[in-house]
């Protein structure tokens, strides 16, 4: 068992898993504190009032629109990079957003009714185009290069 998890450990990167799934947390304040309920499908589809909107003043403010963008590219890059070692991705989400009509019909039909994949079209269809978050995304990307090296510094990974 000793060796399993030792193996395993050295081809993953907790440091990595760890500050990616943090930031991550972290960004759930925005939906949560920021962002009506209604809008905000993790929060709708709860069985439990778990909305904080109008409860106390805005914590993010203007910047709350676009740093959900932000972080996940930054968090899912780092948790991506952290079990697979893998350090870049795009955003052909947003991208899908200026496109909706396109976009809405690569969603397969199979999706409707499935937890999470079921609001995939209505994320292209009602979601909003917005420059900032592209600029979000690559700040978020650039970030998350920078945050790699630094994690990755003195490791040499050597997969079994």
């Amino acid at each position: 068992m000793k060796n399993l998890i030792k193996t395993f450990g050295s081809m993953i990167n907790i440091r990595q898993i760890l500050i990616g799934a943090t930031v991550l947390l972290v960004g759930t304040l925005v939906y949560l504190v920021d962002r009506p309920p209604d809008q905000t499908y993790f929060v709708y589809i709860s069985p439990f009032n778990i909305s904080l909107f109008k409860t106390p003043p805005s914590l993010f403010g203007l910047i709350g629109n676009s740093l959900p963008s932000l972080i996940h590219v930054f968090s899912f890059i780092l948790i991506t990079a952290g079990f697979l070692s893998c350090q870049k991705k795009c955003c052909i989400f947003e991208l899908g957003q200026k496109f909706k009509p396109w976009s809405s019909t690569i969603v397969p039909d199979w999706f409707s009714g499935k937890v999470f994949l079921e609001n995939s079209k209505n994320y292209f269809l009602c979601g909003t185009f917005d420059y900032f978050d592209l600029a979000a995304i690559t700040m978020g990307t650039v970030i998350a290069f920078f945050v790699l090296l630094f994690t990755n510094k003195g490791e040499r990974r050597v997969m079994p």
